[in-house]
């Protein structure tokens, strides 16, 4: 598959109105929407993801969703809703949220400033710093340049300071499997694919390692 520059990309995420969640949750606040409705989706999300948001190492590992940028959080909900983003979970779980909701939950996990819960190789994390600052290759910019030099991303750029190393590492080597399977309507998370194909999958480590720690 002949792969666009990410110049291209950016246009085609912009004029393809790739964020109709996003949009349609403007101005929804939590008092759109009933507590009591609102808590119980809450307790249902941190059943998997952790009462904080900090994420769960599993046989899955589930990703942290404390401190998300509540537009790319909205984005990927739409995108699981659409079968843009493949997972055999999270489509039925968007399928019964209204956009009043998902405002709600994004504003409440955004909020949210869980401890990073480590376990990754420590002593990868000096590689993966210097990768994520610098990049690697043409088809691999200085990270920062996207998710913030503090990795706590921006906008539809999603924080990745303190997310699972392991979780990291599976969407990555994984990206064209679950990410872009809408080509007619891509968005952001497109400008991901060549920078996932131009990683070695010891580059990934180190990178998902050194992110794993930072808060």
């Amino acid at each position: 598959m002949k792969r666009m520059n990410l110049r291209s990309i950016m246009a085609a995420a912009v004029f393809a109105g790739a964020f109709p969640v996003a949009a349609n949750a403007q101005g929804a606040t939590k008092n759109a929407v009933p507590p009591p409705d609102f808590q119980a989706k809450v307790t249902y999300c941190k059943t998997c993801h952790g009462l904080a948001g900090q994420g769960f190492h599993g046989a899955i590992p589930i990703p942290r969703l404390a401190g998300q940028q509540t537009e790319y959080f909205e984005n990927q909900l739409g995108a699981f809703l659409e079968r843009r983003r493949e997972n055999k979970f999270m489509f039925g779980v968007v399928h019964a949220l209204t956009p009043e909701m998902i405002a709600a939950l994004s504003s409440h996990f955004h909020d949210l400033d869980a401890k990073p819960l480590g376990g990754a190789p420590k002593d990868l994390a000096a590689t993966g710093k210097k990768l994520y600052e610098e990049g690697a290759g043409s088809d691999v910019p200085a990270c920062g340049s996207c998710h913030g030099a503090d990795a706590k991303g921006n906008g539809p750029f999603p924080r990745l300071a303190g997310q699972l190393h392991d979780y990291v590492f599976n969407k990555l080597v994984n990206w064209s499997k679950e990410r872009g399977q809408d080509p007619a309507k891509p968005d952001t998370s497109a400008i991901m694919e060549p920078i996932a194909h131009g990683l070695t999958q010891q580059q990934v480590k180190a990178v998902a390692a050194y992110l794993n720690y930072l808060e």
